[in-house]
C-alpha cells in the first residue's frame, strides 16, 4: 500500500514539473517520464535529485538511459530459486522472479510452473489458510478434444489462478512435438502435429493472457527429448526446422502474442539453444515479427554475454555471477551496451503490464470449484474411444462394476516435476464411479486398497517429496500390479455385470521412457490380468473394458482383442474419476480424437532407430534422419499400419460426411474454403471432430502423402442434426519450405483435399489447382545443420 501511496505522489510531480515547464537536469522530457523520488519543496537541489521513473511504456526508454550498467547486468539475470541462492519467494512455490530497482520504479515480478496449472506451494508455516491450484487434464488430453475454445477455457482459468495467487508468468504452455513416443516430458506436450501444437497453444496463451498476466510458450526448440537434455545436440535439416518443429511456435506467436518464450536446454545444430543468435533473433524477432522476451530455461547455456547477445533477455533462475560477467564485459567492451538495453528493454515492456507493476491486490482465493468444472468438461471431452465391440459402453445404470487395478485408486492425474500441480485432491476412477451412483464390487475395492496399503509402507514404495524439493510434488514409487488368481476372478465375475480393468502409467521431467515392461509395454501380471478377466467374463456372457490412465502410448495390439472396449482416458487432472465417470457412463459422449500415433510395436516409430541419440550409453548428438516425416506423415507416406492411427477416435454415435467441396470453380488464388455437412446419423447427441488434410502434388520439393491444414469440432448435434463446416486454407497454409532458396513456396498442380475423421478414415474427397508457383514468404538463411544428414525419403 505504502509503495502505491509513492508511486501517486510520484506520477503528481511528474504533472506539477511537466504543467511548469521545468527543466529538468538538462535531460530531455517525454511524458510521464520523471517524477521525484520524494515529496518535497520544488528547491534547484530537488529538481537536481529527480530521476526517472518507470511509469508506463513511454516511461522505458528514460529509465534505461538512467541505468547503471549493473543495473541492467541485475535486471537481465533472475533473483535465483528458493533454496539456491535467496529465501522463498513471497508467492511460494514459484520458481523465481526478476529483481526490483526501487529508485526507478521498477518492481519485482514471480514465475511459477507449469503447463497442467499453477504449481505454488499448498500450504505456508505458521498458516491454516491452503493455497491448493487446479490440476487440469495434461496437455496431450487437451489436444485430443480437437476443440480450442476448451483449451481456451482451461487457460482463463489458469490465468485467473496466477493473477489471483500473485504471480506474475506462468511457465507454460509447452509444445514441443511428439517426435519419439518415448519422450518423457511427452505428457506437457500437444501433439505429434505441428497445426495442432500451435493452434491449441494460441488457445490456451490467449486464456491465460486475457487475465493480464503473462505466458511463456516452450522449450524453443527442438527439445524432444529428456536424455542428457542439458548436453545434447540436435542435429535437424532446416525444412523440417521450419515445417515441423518451429511452426507450432511460429502459430502460436503471431496468433496469441505471448508474452514471453523460454529458449530451451539442447543444442540446436551445434549451438546452444539459449545462445543461438539466428534462433532467437534472425528468425523469432526477424521472421516471425515477435515482440515479447526471451528467458531461458532454468539452468540453460554456458555463456551469459553470448545469451545476451544471441537475444536472450533474461537467463534464469539467475546466479549474482552472471550479473557479474555481463557487466564486466560492457566495461571492457566485449559486449555492446546497446545490446543489453535491447534486452532490458524487452523485459520492461511487460513490467508495465504486469500485475505487480500495476499493484493488483491479489485475492489468493480463486474460484476453485468454478475452475474444477473447467478441467472435469476438458478431461471428459479428450478422453478417446478406441474400441468399443458390440455397445459395451456406455455402462447401464443398473450394472455392478468389478473394477480391476492398482490405479482404480491410485488414479494419475498427471506427469511429475514442474508439469506437476499441487492440488488439494485427485478423484480416483473409484470414487468417480461412487459419485455416479454405480453399485462396485466392494470386497474387490479394498482388496486393492488394502494391497496398495501394505505396500505403502514399505520403505520401497513409500511416498517422498520429489528430489527437487517438496514444491516439486511427490516421488511415488510405482505399486507391481495385484496378482490374481483364476478362482478369485471368476467368484468376482459370478457377482458383478461387467469387469473394468484400469492400467496406469506416469512419466516425468529429467527422464525418457523406456520400451520395456511396465513401461511402453505391459507386464506379464497386467497381461495375466486382462486375459484371465475378460476369459472369465466372456464365459459367461459378459462384456470388459479397459481404461488406460496414461501420458503417452502404450502397447495395445498384442491384447486389445481379448477386451470389448478401452477408453484412453489420458492422465485427466485432479477430476480424474468423475470425468472418467462421465464417459463410462454416456452422461459426456467421448469426442476426442488422438492427437499422437499409437504404433503397433515401438520399432514402427520412424525415429526408433536414432533416439535419443549416440553412442548410445551416453548420448551427446540426436540425428533427426526421418527428417519431415515425423508421426502420421511417416505412417501413411510409407504404409506402415498403426494401432491407432492420428485423429482417431469412436463416439456413441455415427456421423455422415457429405457435400465435401471448395469454393472458386477448384481454382486457388490467395485462398480457398473448404466445406463439409456433418450429420448425427445416431441415437444420441454427440460432437465430431473433423480433419481438413492436404495430398499435395510432388514437384521439386518432396512432399508427404497427406498433412494435416486445418481441423474443426461440430457443436452439440442430437440425432439427425446437422451442421456445415468452413475451412479457410490460404497460400502459407499449403506451401512447403524451400530450403535452396529460403522460401515458403507452394508448387503448381493438382491438389487433394481430403475430410476425414482420421488420418486413414477419409470420408469424402475434393481438388483444388495452383496453376503457377506462388512465393508465399521469402525468410533468412538461417539454422542450417553442418553436419549432413542422411534424410529419411520415398524417393
Amino acid at each position: 500500500m505504502m509503495l502505491k501511496k509513492m508511486r501517486k505522489k510520484r506520477r503528481q510531480l511528474t504533472s506539477i514539473a511537466l504543467a511548469t515547464g521545468i527543466a529538468l537536469s538538462g535531460l530531455s522530457f517525454q511524458t510521464g517520464v520523471f517524477a521525484a523520488e520524494q515529496e518535497a519543496p520544488k528547491t534547484e537541489q530537488t529538481i537536481k535529485n529527480i530521476v526517472p521513473q518507470l511509469v508506463d511504456k513511454a516511461s522505458i526508454e528514460a529509465v534505461i538511459a538512467a541505468m547503471t550498467v549493473e543495473e541492467k547486468a541485475k535486471l537481465v539475470v533472475g533473483v535465483g530459486m528458493p533454496g539456491m541462492t535467496i529465501p522463498k519467494l513471497p508467492v511460494q512455490g514459484a520458481v523465481g522472479g526478476t529483481p526490483a530497482i526501487e529508485r526507478l520504479g521498477i518492481p519485482a515480478m514471480y514465475y511459477a510452473d507449469g503447463p497442467a496449472g499453477l504449481r505454488i506451494s499448498p500450504t505456508r508455516p505458521g498458516e491454516s489458510k491452503t493455497y491448493y491450484t487446479t490440476a487440469f487434464p495434461i496437455a496431450t488430453s487437451l489436444a485430443s478434444t480437437w476443440d480450442t475454445s476448451v483449451v481456451n477455457k482451461v487457460g482463463q482459468a489458469q490465468g485467473n489462478e496466477v493473477k489471483e495467487y500473485g504471480v506474475d508468468v506462468l511457465l507454460a504452455p509447452a509444445l514441443n512435438l511428439h517426435r519419439n513416443i518415448l519422450t518423457g516430458r511427452n505428457f506437457e506436450y500437444f501433439s505429434e502435429d505441428p497445426l495442432i501444437a500451435g493452434k491449441m497453444t494460441a488457445a490456451l496463451v490467449n486464456g491465460v493472457q486475457s487475465n493480464g498476466v503473462g505466458a511463456t510458450i516452450k522449450h524453443y526448440a527442438a527439445n524432444n527429448q529428456e536424455t542428457n537434455r542439458f548436453t545434447i545436440d540436435t542435429i535437424v535439416s532446416e525444412r523440417a526446422l521450419r515445417e515441423l518443429y518451429l511452426k507450432g511456435f511460429e502459430i502460436a506467436v503471431k496468433e496469441s502474442h505471448p508474452k514471453a518464450v523460454m529458449s530451451s536446454y539442447n543444442l540446436l545444430n551445434g549451438t546452444p539453444a539459449s545462445q543461438n543468435e539466428e534462433l532467437l533473433t534472425t528468425v523469432l524477432r526477424g521472421d516471425w515479427g515477435y515482440d515479447g522476451y526471451v528467458m531461458t530455461d532454468w539452468f540453460a547455456g554456458t555463456d551469459p554475454v553470448a545469451q545476451m547477445r544471441a537475444g536472450n533477455d533474461q537467463i534464469m533462475p539467475g546466479f549474482p555471477q552472471s550479473s557479474e560477467r555481463i557487466a564486466n564485459a560492457v566495461k571492457n567492451g566485449s559486449l555492446d551496451e546497446a545490446i543489453l538495453d535491447r534486452n532490458v528493454k524487452n523485459i520492461l515492456n511487460f513490467v508495465v503490464e504486469s500485475p505487480s507493476f500495476k499493484n493488483y491486490s491479489h485475492s489468493d482465493n480463486p474460484d476453485l470449484q468454478a475452475h474444477a468444472e473447467v478441467a472435469r468438461q476438458a478431461a471428459a471431452d479428450g478422453m478417446v474411444l478406441l474400441k468399443n465391440n458390440q455397445n459395451a459402453l456406455p455402462l447401464q445404470k443398473e450394472n455392478k462394476v468389478a473394477l480391476f487395478g492398482t490405479a482404480q485408486i491410485e488414479t494419475v492425474k498427471g506427469g511429475t516435476g514442474s508439469g506437476d500441480v499441487n492440488a488439494a485432491y485427485t478423484v480416483s476412477i473409484v470414487d468417480g464411479l461412487k459419485h455416479a451412483g454405480y453399485s462396485l464390487h466392494e470386497d474387490l475395492v479394498n482388496q486393492y486398497s488394502n494391497y496398495i496399503g501394505e505396500l505403502r509402507q514399505m520403505e520401497e514404495y513409500k511416498i517422498k517429496p520429489s528430489p527437487w524439493g517438496e514444491d516439486f510434488g511427490k516421488e511415488i514409487p510405482v505399486i507391481p500390479e495385484m496378482v490374481l488368481d483364476t478362482n478369485q476372478v471368476e467368484k468376482v465375475q459370478d457377482e458383478s455385470d461387467i469387469g473394468v480393468i484400469v492400467i496406469g502409467r506416469n512419466s516425468g521431467e529429467g527422464v525418457d521412457r523406456k520400451n520395456i515392461k511396465g513401461d511402453y509395454l505391459l507386464t506379464d501380471t497386467e497381461k495375466a490380468m486382462i486375459q484371465n478377466v475378460s476369459k472369465a467374463y466372456h464365459d459367461a456372457g459378459k462384456k470388459v473394458a479397459v481404461v488406460l490412465n496414461i501420458g503417452g502410448p502404450v502397447e495395445i495390439a498384442s491384447w486389445r482383442d481379448q477386451v470389448d472396449s478401452i477408453l484412453l482416458a489420458w492422465q485427466p487432472g485432479q477430476e480424474a474419476g468423475d470425468a472418467v465417470a462421465d464417459v463410462l457412463t454416456g452422461a459426456v459422449n467421448p469426442s476426442g480424437k488422438l492427437a499422437t500415433t499409437f504404433p503397433v510395436k515401438y520399432e514402427d516409430v520412424p525415429s526408433a532407430e536414432n533416439f535419443p541419440g549416440t553412442p548410445a550409453e551416453n548420448p551427446t548428438q540426436v540425428v533427426y534422419e526421418e527428417d519431415i516425416y515425423v508421426g502420421y506423415r511417416y505412417y501413411s507416406t510409407f504404409d506402415v499400419k498403426p494401432a491407432y492411427e492420428f485423429g482417431y477416435g469412436l463416439s456413441y454415435t455415427n456421423f455422415d460426411y457429405s457435400n465435401i467441396r471448395v469454393n472458386q470453380g477448384g481454382k486457388f488464388k490467395d485462398q480457398i474454403t473448404v466445406f463439409a455437412n456433418i450429420k448425427n446419423t445416431g441415437k444420441v447427441s454427440g460432437k465430431e471432430a473433423v480433419q481438413v488434410y492436404v495430398s499435395a502434388p510432388d514437384g521439386k520439393l518432396e512432399k508427404p502423402e497427406i498433412e494435416l491444414k486445418a481441423f474443426g469440432k461440430t457443436k452439440e448435434l442430437k440425432p439427425n442434426q446437422s451442421e456445415l463446416l468452413k475451412f479457410e486454407l490460404n497460400a502459407k497454409d499449403l506451401a512447403s519450405f524451400d530450403e535452396e532458396k529460403n522460401q515458403w513456396i507452394v508448387e503448381k498442380g493438382v491438389y487433394t483435399v481430403k475430410v476425414g475423421a482420421s488420418s486413414e478414415n477419409i470420408k469424402g474427397s475434393t481438388t483444388f489447382t495452383v496453376a503457377k508457383d506462388i512465393i508465399v514468404e521469402e525468410v533468412s538463411n538461417s539454422l542450417v545443420p553442418e553436419v549432413e544428414i542422411d534424410r529419411l525419403s520415398k524417393k
